[in-house]
């Protein structure tokens, strides 16, 4: 058994097409202005036709296995809110894309806190000796659940990908994952669904009142999802941060789930953080979902912000809901 799971690569992916605000002011009937000062997106990604999220997060892991010098890994999970299919799974296909046929690969499905739990049992894998190098993608292709009438959601999503390789290492040595705090709520559930293509539907649709129309778009209620986001991330960074030892003056960085940027300055200003702590990319890929913590660690590893020796926070809130938060000493990775 190891005695830790320890970050050895991270890497993200961006499909090519990026989409500003000023073209989705025309989509929508709205500004520039009236975007960027509600969610602190200027513009975002989206994949083309024939682009699917396996074939995000087989590039997002393709690249972070290049960064670690590894030619493989005996474990595959991708979290992700829009799967390939229904059925099967996408991180077979990840793997098999990547070469890596016959490794156990599987889904994790906790839309925006989905890297965070997946991470979690990855680090599980690896602590216990199941597998020694774990990838552990967030990937979405999101723009394919938004109504093309519904401007709130429409000007926040984003796609990519991000992923971290994971390998066997000690408890003391930079990139080691330390504790991690998880948790769901599921009485809120309708607060940012997808209402059709699960068994729900088909047992509402037998029963004698009958049930709701068939809504295969993604909502979300923003106002009560931003004070839930707030309150669980704030609380489950405490959490975290207590059972680590370290007071929130230690903490470097916050890379908190880029929902949007006053949510990430709410969360830093409850915690007592000074607000340019808080790691922020969505003001150049929007609100990517389970892709938005490893794209801000691959972006902030890329440009200089993470720095060996640095203590990182990383806090999320997703449908479910669900939440999640842990903590780690920045190794020294590669740059390229």
């Amino acid at each position: 058994m190891a005695h830790a799971a320890v970050i050895a690569a991270v890497a993200g992916h961006l499909p090519p097409r990026v989409v500003t605000n000023h073209e989705l002011a025309e989509q929508y009937d709205t500004t520039d202005e009236w975007i960027r000062t509600r969610t602190g997106i200027t513009r975002r990604h989206r994949v083309d036709p024939g682009m699917a999220t396996s074939d995000l997060a087989a590039e997002a892991a393709r690249h972070a296995l290049e960064n670690s010098g590894e030619d493989g890994a005996d474990l595959v999970i991708v979290a992700t809110t829009t799967p390939d299919r229904p059925c099967p799974a996408t991180a077979p296909t990840v793997a098999a894309k990547l070469g890596l046929v016959g490794v156990p690969a599987y889904d994790v499905a906790a839309v925006c806190t989905g890297f965070l739990y997946a991470l979690h049992s990855a680090a599980c894998a690896v602590r216990t000796g199941f597998a020694r190098r774990a990838l552990v993608v967030g990937a979405e292709a999101f723009s394919t659940l938004l109504d093309p009438a519904d401007r709130t959601t429409g000007v926040i999503f984003g796609d990519g990908a991000g992923a971290v390789l994971l390998r066997a290492g000690d408890s003391g040595e930079p990139g080691a994952l330390d504790s991690f705090d998880l948790g769901s709520d599921g009485t809120m559930a309708d607060l940012i669904t997808v209402r059709s293509g699960g068994s729900e539907e088909h047992a509402l649709r037998g029963r004698p009142t009958g049930g709701p129309a068939t809504d295969a778009y993604f909502r979300m209620d923003g106002k009560p999802v931003f004070m839930a986001a707030v309150r669980h991330m704030t609380h489950s960074a405490r959490r975290v941060l207590h059972d680590t030892g370290w007071s929130i003056e230690d903490v470097d960085h916050l890379v908190g789930h880029q929902a949007n940027t006053r949510i990430l300055r709410a969360v830093a200003e409850k915690l007592g953080l000074p607000s340019q702590r808080a790691l922020i990319n969505i003001d150049r890929v929007g609100n990517t979902a389970a892709a938005s913590i490893p794209l801000a660690l691959a972006h902030g590893q890329a440009d200089g912000r993470l720095r060996k020796g640095d203590r990182v926070l990383l806090s999320a809130f997703g449908g479910g809901a669900t939440w999640g938060a842990t903590t780690l000493t920045w190794p020294d990775l590669p740059v390229l």
